[in-house]
């Protein structure tokens, strides 16, 4: 009978001793050990970096490339965060008290190029009358600085950044704000009381402030040289005429600035607005008992509109493979900006996503819905799918042939790519 030798795992050593060592535990003593396995970890750590910093083209699909910014220090990441939020979450941000985050923490992230922006809250020093107040804040406008600080500020207070006359005798740290509080005044307008705020000094500059007229037959209390104090009270009366008085909303005006730091489309609210007030008064007009018209008496702001102030992102970056596809569809590169936010929230750039699919693009068409029900898909989600057909046979699948239905959409239906992005970010839909 014949026997096999058996043979040792070349795994183990045999020593002087007679005993056995792992190879690893040998392959340690060797004196290139050391800096061939430290430049094995550190190569490996440096993809890792690379990926999740500076790669922009690896990683899953549903990755997007994030440009970081706190306070100038500027990062670029690769995330897979759905909103700025959970980004910041991701990456070990702490906000603190007063600290400012644009685009807003509920923004969605979906398009690479992304721009984070969080500004560190500053000193600020803030004179209310005889109060001082210091506090941490980074708003960008005095009155958004006042509101932070927790003050109540009526829109007729004057909100402005001062000069520092003396920074040892004031002792002020940082930014110094001044409030100039209005004094509120009672006015009884025909029948209908009202509080209005001013700077006026006289009954007489208070009327003209507010455009209030005296016709003949109307009696003013007091006269118009009494000084304006806290609280006094004002009377116009119109005696022998029926007058009713209507309040009107004043609606908030906005103001739109443009900043490169933000995403094309990503909006932040610098200054928070909100609505006025007008009373306006009507003479009525009777005949046999019966109106028989009215006329406008009066028309008074008695609370001024604060204007609302957006910044709105213009940084535009447009990968190639999507620019390809905008090119191959005959989409003019003015409008690749507009084209890019549109599909970028509607689908992705997923050619086979479906309606309700969320977090993934499939490989290929899957016919999970009927082409002709009520379910959005593709680019630009068409509703139905199948009107899609009209741009050609490869609809299910082709990008270049969905944009071209899809660019025919939005000019037929808002007549242009731009105006149909305006539509998009009025009504998050198209």
């Amino acid at each position: 009978m014949k026997f096999t030798k058996l043979i040792q795992p070349k795994v183990l050593f045999k020593r002087k001793t007679g005993r056995y060592t792992p190879r690893w535990l040998k392959l340690s003593q060797h004196p290139f050990f050391i800096p061939v396995s430290t430049f094995v970890v550190m190569f490996f750590m440096a993809m890792i970096l690379f990926i999740g910093i500076g790669g922009r083209t690896i990683g899953a699909s549903d990755a997007k490339v994030v440009k970081f910014n706190i306070n100038g220090q500027k990062q670029t990441i690769l995330t897979r965060a759905p909103t700025v939020a959970d980004f910041l979450k991701r990456v070990k941000v702490t906000l603190n008290e007063g600290d400012v985050v644009e685009p807003s923490l509920d923004t969605p992230i979906l398009e690479d190029d992304f721009r984070i922006n969080i500004y560190r809250a500053r000193p600020v020093t803030v004179f209310d009358g005889d109060k001082r107040i210091q506090t941490l804040s980074a708003a960008t406008t005095p009155r958004s600085v006042a509101l932070q600080a927790g003050l109540k500020v009526y829109p007729e207070d004057n909100v402005d950044v001062a000069p520092i006359d003396n920074l040892l005798k004031e002792g002020i740290v940082g930014q110094k704000i001044v409030i100039k509080r209005a004094t509120p005044v009672y006015v009884n307008l025909y029948g209908t009381p009202v509080t209005i705020r001013t700077h006026a000094k006289t009954v007489a500059l208070l009327l003209k402030d507010k455009g209030i007229k005296i016709e003949p037959g109307d009696e003013l209390r007091p006269a118009r040289n009494t000084p304006i104090t806290p609280s006094i009270q004002i009377f116009v009366v119109r005696n022998g005429t029926q007058l009713t008085t209507v309040e009107e909303a004043i609606g908030a005006p906005t103001q739109v600035i443009s900043d490169p730091n933000l995403s094309f489309g990503s909006t932040a609210i610098r200054q928070l607005g909100s609505s006025g007030k007008r009373i306006v008064t009507y003479q009525i007009d009777m005949r046999n008992g019966q109106e028989t018209g009215r006329h406008v008496i009066q028309s008074v702001i008695v609370t001024d509109p604060v204007t609302e102030i957006i910044a709105r992102g213009t940084a535009i970056y447009i990968p190639p493979d999507t620019g390809s596809i905008m090119a191959a569809a005959g989409i003019r590169s003015s409008d690749y900006a507009y084209v890019n936010y549109i599909i970028s929230r509607e689908s992705g750039w997923c050619p086979t996503k479906w309606q309700g699919q969320i977090g993934y693009c499939p490989a290929s068409y899957q016919p999970i819905h009927d082409p002709s029900s009520g379910y959005g898909f593709g680019l630009c989600q068409s509703t139905p799918a199948i009107k899609m057909s009209s741009a050609g046979g490869d609809w299910m699948s082709n990008p270049v042939t969905q944009l071209k239905w899809c660019s025919g959409y939005a000019t037929g239906r808002y007549g242009s790519w731009g105006a149909a992005y305006n539509h998009w970010l009025n009504y998050h839909s198209w």
